[in-house]
């Protein structure tokens, strides 16, 4: 299960991050999209078509937006990941969200997927609300997984064998209950920017069922995971690859996204 970045200290939060664009390809290939409804509601309740898309990676959600007919700039830190979007026909530009030079323009929408906790909430709210025109609104969002109860203790098992100094291993909290911070983080830091409204919190369910091969293809992609001994990485995917092999081979994750959205006043 994907590592949630709390309790590290900056450089260990500087190294996960970076290690999303080990291998860019297979974060694109591997890591899932967001829902339909609520790509098209944010779409919907933009007063105009143009996006700015914050850590965009590798353009997954970017393309959700430009095939519901929004026109998309991507912002992404990693150069490696950007290049992946460019090559999927989004428009990037390479910089930190708080330090990038916007240069005059101005945009409806500002959406971040799965982003938004590697920025400062309350400076990355300013600078939203510095590019957003009125009426504009910020939306950040999150993919939760919560897979079936028996596979995740089986997959904390595994996690707590192979690698028992990742917070993962100690975790007592449901996924939902982890992110909650997140959500929370970004209500706040829109609070603080008295540029916007009251945020409001909107939650997607769905689901998606995994093969073995599947999982294992995404398991690499999650924070911090491509920074593991090779010896560990093996291990970990063995013990995982068991794991959904003693449930048929398959399983069917739940997804929460959970939206956090708040208007430029």
């Amino acid at each position: 299960m994907p590592t949630i970045p709390s309790g590290q200290q900056p450089h260990q939060l500087r190294q996960v991050a970076e290690s999303f664009g080990a291998d860019p390809e297979r974060y694109d290939r591997a890591r899932p999209s967001y829902p339909g409804a609520m790509v098209a509601a944010i779409a919907a309740d933009s007063p105009g078509p143009d996006v700015l898309d914050v850590g965009c990676g590798t353009g997954i959600s970017s393309r959700q937006f430009q095939a519901a007919g929004c026109k998309v700039l991507g912002i992404d830190v990693d150069a490696r990941m950007a290049d992946v979007a460019r090559r999927s026909g989004v428009e990037v530009e390479v910089a930190a969200f708080e330090a990038w030079e916007p240069a005059g323009r101005t945009f409806d929408t500002v959406i971040a997927g799965q982003t938004w906790h590697w920025v400062d909430p309350v400076a990355g709210a300013a600078k939203a609300a510095q590019v957003l025109r009125p009426g504009g609104r910020l939306s950040v969002f999150w993919n939760v997984a919560q897979p079936p109860p028996e596979v995740s203790a089986t997959f904390a098992e595994v996690y707590a064998r192979v690698l028992p100094e990742l917070p993962i291993s100690k975790a007592t909290m449901t996924p939902l209950e982890g992110y909650a911070v997140m959500f929370t983080n970004a209500a706040d830091g829109m609070r603080a920017e008295k540029a916007f409204g009251e945020p409001d919190q909107t939650r997607y369910d769905w689901e998606r069922t995994y093969t073995r091969d599947e999982w294992l293809d995404q398991v690499p992609t999650h924070g911090g995971h491509s920074r593991f001994a090779p010896e560990q990485q093996a291990e970990l995917l063995a013990g995982i690859g068991a794991a959904i092999d003693a449930v048929g081979g398959a399983f069917t994750m739940e997804y929460a996204t959970v939206a956090v959205t708040a208007v430029r006043i």
